[in-house]
């Protein structure tokens, strides 16, 4: 997926490995062998993934650290489950056929990759087409968005394969896909710039083991982000995710309504994450926004996409997590689609922590092109995860929504990545991670609406789940074939002919 010295992506390895992978499927004997191939292909892929759960886990809650390090590798080991059936069925189905395996190979790992995405609320972090958010892949992003790239990533790769073990004539499907991709990232963008604003990027790098802490953490946050939102002077300051960790109740008197009034009254506004909510009606992890002429309509943005775990504990999983000293709570989500924070003629569009890893939820914002966001807003505290790649990991998820939106990205972090995005998905401003700092910048915001927006806005993305499956049901079916009818396909001169 990416360097593991400095994060980068590297498309080429991405295809690469899924090529050798499709190669040695080609080969297993039975669907068993393959199943076993994919299943330690994905545990590998997916423990390298996202071995920073460690930090969280050992490092700030206590776990012991075995504890730890058996519970990383066995959630990569669970999900990989889908990998390893896509790889047992590829090598049941895909047998019958050499001419169309490759697709076959695609929309089988569209569909792993489609269910890691979705149950259990999903955790697709580390999904595939994030490898090609610089490579020639990234200019289908605003047509098929991350998963239609994981598609055709899959294509390409077993189009590889297929070069090696049958002929050269394999090799038109990957290198047209590349012609291609290149083709549409030199074409004209599909949206017109909607003005710029100047902004306001605050870091705070409070340490994740203080950021809670009564004695430590929370005094020191709110002197300093009181302290920063009081001497910005750009249209617009955010602060990060819990950038005020304690509920509005819990504040020293007057702090928040010295802050609000100095929007309410001044000429600038400001988005900040804090908690809201009390015990009887539940709490939130939210965004709230301020601006001149607003005191009685105080905009909030609650999130959607909770942490398992960390924003809400699945049923059956409170022993795991009595053993960690991490605040968690039960929160309730906010709605899918709400409304956009309107000020100076631009809509930013607020999402918190990883919940831009769900582009779907976030095109749902697109369905009315009149109100769509023209900017968005990540709030993130990856504290959580110390000095990792997960830092890295996280901007390349906000630069592919970037792209396939066509719309900045504005990230407040409490550790990093602190950038800004441009509509094309190239970081323009950014902090260094784990420092103190104020980023200020212009942000030129976006009206108009990517082909992905158009349709993910509409039918989520039902379209892939539904093209994978066709595909999986044709080969199931060319199988099912009595035996004369296939061996004459294949016989020479007959339409399945690798010749």
């Amino acid at each position: 997926m990416a360097a593991p010295w400095n994060g980068q992506p590297q498309w080429w390895l991405q295809l690469l490995s899924l090529g050798a992978l499709a190669w040695l499927l080609q080969r297993q004997p039975s669907w068993r062998t393959a199943f076993l191939l994919g299943w330690t292909f994905a545990t590998a892929w997916l423990t390298a993934t996202f071995w920073w759960l460690f930090i969280s886990m050992h490092t700030y809650g206590g776990l012991p650290a075995p504890l730890a390090a058996i519970a990383v590798l066995a959630l990569a080991a669970f999900l990989a489950l889908y990998y390893a059936a896509a790889s047992g069925a590829f090598a049941a189905l895909a047998r019958t056929s050499h001419s169309w395996g490759a697709i076959v190979f695609a929309a089988l790992w569209t569909l792993a990759e489609l269910l890691r995405g979705s149950l259990f609320t999903g955790f697709p972090w580390g999904a595939g087409g994030y490898a090609h958010v610089d490579g020639p892949l990234a200019g289908y992003a605003p047509w098929v968005g991350a998963y239609g790239m994981c598609l055709l990533a899959a294509l390409i790769a077993a189009g590889i394969a297929g070069i090696v073990r049958y002929h050269l004539a394999a090799a038109a499907a990957p290198v047209g896909a590349l012609i291609v991709g290149l083709l549409l990232a030199q074409s004209s963008g599909y949206t017109v710039d909607a003005g710029s604003a100047s902004v306001t990027l605050l870091q705070g790098n409070i340490p994740q083991d203080e950021k809670f802490q009564g004695g430590t953490g929370v005094p020191r946050a709110l002197n300093w982000y009181g302290q920063q939102l009081r001497d910005a002077a750009t249209s617009l300051v955010v602060a990060p995710e819990t950038a005020i960790p304690v509920l509005p109740q819990q504040l020293p008197d007057g702090y928040l309504s010295a802050v609000t009034q100095r929007f309410f009254e001044g000429r600038q506004a400001a988005m900040i994450g804090i908690p809201l909510g009390n015990a009887t009606e539940g709490y939130t992890n939210s965004v709230i926004g301020m601006m001149p002429g607003a005191a009685e309509n105080l905009y909030h943005y609650d999130k959607h996409h909770l942490v398992p775990f960390g924003e809400f504990i699945p049923p059956l999983f409170r022993w795991f997590t009595d053993l960690m000293n991490i605040p968690l709570g039960d929160f309730n989500r906010g709605a899918v689609g709400q409304p956009s924070f309107e000020w100076q003629g631009q809509r930013f569009a607020p999402n918190i922590c990883y919940e831009d890893l769900f582009g779907e939820e976030l095109g749902a914002r697109f369905a009315d092109a009149q109100a769509a966001p023209t900017v968005f807003v990540n709030v993130s505290n990856i504290g959580w995860f110390g000095d990792s790649l997960a830092i890295d990991q996280h901007l390349a998820i906000s630069r592919l929504r970037a792209l396939e939106f066509e719309r900045p990205m504005l990230r407040a972090t409490n550790t990093g990545a602190t950038a800004i995005i441009d509509y094309q998905g190239r970081v323009t401003h950014s902090l260094p991670r784990l420092t103190r700092g104020v980023l200020v910048g212009e942000v030129q915001g976006r009206n108009g609406i990517t082909p992905y927006a158009w349709w993910v806005s509409r039918a989520g993305l039902w379209p892939l789940w539904l093209l994978a499956a066709l595909v999986v049901a044709g080969a199931a079916w060319v199988r099912k074939r009595p035996p004369e009818d296939v061996l004459s396909a294949y016989a020479p001169g007959g339409p399945g002919d690798p010749a």
